[in-house]
């Protein structure tokens, strides 16, 4: 698959039609995993039509979650 040009990209960003309840990014065309937000400037968000795009964010979720859960087991372990 060809790489799309700057202009696709942004056509794609800009696009409501690619943002459920103007919030949530979904286009099957974009293969990026972290397009940027509407608001470039506030960072990058998730592609829900892009199946490894979920992977990478529950992935994320499971990491920040374990990382929580270790530091309180930690903590009461050591405070006992």
């Amino acid at each position: 698959m060809e790489k799309p040009s700057k202009e696709t990209l942004e056509k794609w960003n800009q696009d409501p039609n690619n943002w459920k309840w103007g919030c949530f990014y979904y286009n099957k065309e974009d293969q990026r995993l972290l397009p940027p937000k509407r608001i470039p400037w506030m960072g990058w968000t998730v592609n829900f039509a892009n199946p490894k795009s979920i992977i990478l964010f529950v992935a994320t979720l499971f990491f920040c979650a374990l990382i929580v859960l270790l530091t309180k087991l930690t903590l009461t372990t050591y405070h006992h």
